[in-house]
């Protein structure tokens, strides 16, 4: 059981299971609706969700609220953390100064960055736009304190430049600094100057702890009897990998200029959305950007999770057609719902899972499954809290009941099964990942 694979980057192909009523009768804004309102029934979605084609918005709408304490609700212009979806607006400030004369993506990373270790000297900033350098997790960070610095580990890379691809923030770290090294200016000014003014992206910007940021959606967490404030994570050091704010409004209006030749030239544009080619590489990331074909159609989107937020983004150019869905509330649910509305509006047979519910197990039946349980792959523990289940394994969460032996979590997309031994006692657990069976553990 890997726990580092449910809190970083993935591309959910979602599976649904009940069919949503697609009637001529309906409006498209009407079918959207049922789209979305069973998470929020759930309490499983509260956010901001957003659909447009040929830059007419179809259905815009906020659920929830983005302040909990102060009832503010959210809406259109509610602003969220949107984490590594920044990654899509550094590349294209790479290739603007690319574009400009001040650097080429395929210069060695020490040209501009002399002080890294003698180990990048293969590295071209090419290869950190494509996670492609082979740099480890912190490798490089990025601390803000004046003067900002970048600060290096000297350790081996994971592979050589260009030979594998392995998502790591270290790669978008680096270009943010660069970029600071390379333009004079600050990563937040670069942006602001450079890409949101000309686009009237007036709602986005580079996310701090300390600012006054209007109209900012606080972030919250699925707890045991409802959702909880979620950690406020110190994100100055995210910066170019995962720093940016912005709103539904303001990311269609990136969609529309960045495809609609607002920012970039043909060329930066296609360089930005073609993945990285390698002999030994079947891959789909490009620039920041994660290119497929969905049943036909071209696709170009990206996620973001931090604490707190949960974000997906998605584009189908030869239609036009944006969806994107931003939430304050950690859930997995932003890619089904993603999925989910690109697929009405397509006018395919959308059907999805409803949300599981909830119900009371007695504490006495609760206890039998506490224990640490032991996958091939790791290990992840079981405690009693309350009337819920904790799973411990990177993180810590609450687990819901939807029968005696089956449970879920409301934040990640994952389920346990418990069942007993040839003793009749049980001591084995089942985990599932968006509904696919990833392994089974015995109780140690």
């Amino acid at each position: 059981m890997q726990t580092k694979r449910y809190f970083s980057h993935s591309l959910i192909g979602v599976a649904f299971a009940f069919a949503a009523c697609v009637c001529t009768a309906q409006s498209p804004a009407e079918r959207l609706q049922q789209v979305v309102q069973p998470y929020v029934d759930a309490q499983m979605f509260m956010g901001s969700v957003l659909v447009a084609q040929k830059g007419k918005v179809l259905f815009s709408k906020g659920y929830g609220w983005a302040d909990v304490e102060w009832n503010i609700p959210n809406s259109p212009t509610a602003r969220f953390q949107i984490a590594s979806m920044t990654k899509q607006f550094t590349a294209a400030a790479i290739l603007l100064l690319e574009e400009r004369g001040k650097l080429k993506t395929d210069d060695p990373v020490k040209k501009y960055l002399p002080e890294a270790p003698a180990v990048w000297d293969k590295i071209t900033i090419y290869n950190l736009l494509t996670m492609t350098s082979g740099l480890a997790d912190h490798s490089a960070e990025y601390d803000p304190t004046p003067p900002d610095k970048l600060t290096y580990k000297d350790v081996p890379l994971a592979f050589q430049p260009g030979e594998k691809w392995d998502y790591k923030n270290t790669n978008y770290l680096v270009l943010g600094y660069l970029l600071e090294k390379v333009s004079g200016q600050s990563y937040a000014e670069f942006l602001r100057e450079n890409i949101f003014k000309p686009l009237g992206m007036n709602d986005s910007g580079l996310d701090s702890n300390v600012a006054i940021v209007p109209h900012r959606a606080s972030g919250y967490w699925p707890g045991t009897d409802g959702i909880e404030n979620a950690e406020r994570p110190n994100i100055s050091g995210a910066l170019s990998a995962g720093g940016l704010y912005s709103t539904t409004e303001d990311l269609l209006r990136w969609e529309e200029g960045l495809f609609g030749g607002k920012l970039l030239t043909p060329a930066s544009l296609r360089k930005m959305t073609s993945p990285f080619k390698h002999t030994t590489l079947n891959n789909d990331y490009a620039c920041g950007l994660y290119i497929n074909h969905e049943n036909g159609r071209l696709l170009i989107n990206y996620d973001g999770n931090n604490i707190g937020f949960t974000s997906e983004m998605a584009y189908y150019p030869e239609e036009r057609l944006a969806v994107v869905v931003l939430t304050n509330l950690n859930s997995y649910t932003t890619a089904r719902i993603n999925t989910a509305l690109a697929g009405t509006l397509h006018g395919e047979a959308v059907t999805f899972a409803p949300p599981p519910k909830e119900i009371a197990v007695p504490t006495e039946i609760l206890a039998r499954y506490v224990g640490t349980y032991e996958f091939s792959d790791g290990r992840v523990a079981f405690t009693l809290e309350g009337s819920h289940l904790i799973a411990h394994f990177g993180a810590t969460f609450p687990l819901f009941a939807e029968s005696e032996t089956k449970f879920f979590s409301r934040g990640w997309d994952l389920q346990f099964d418990f069942s007993k031994n040839d003793k009749g006692e049980f001591a084995f657990v089942t985990e599932y990942e968006g509904g696919r069976n990833s392994g089974k553990a015995q109780k140690k």
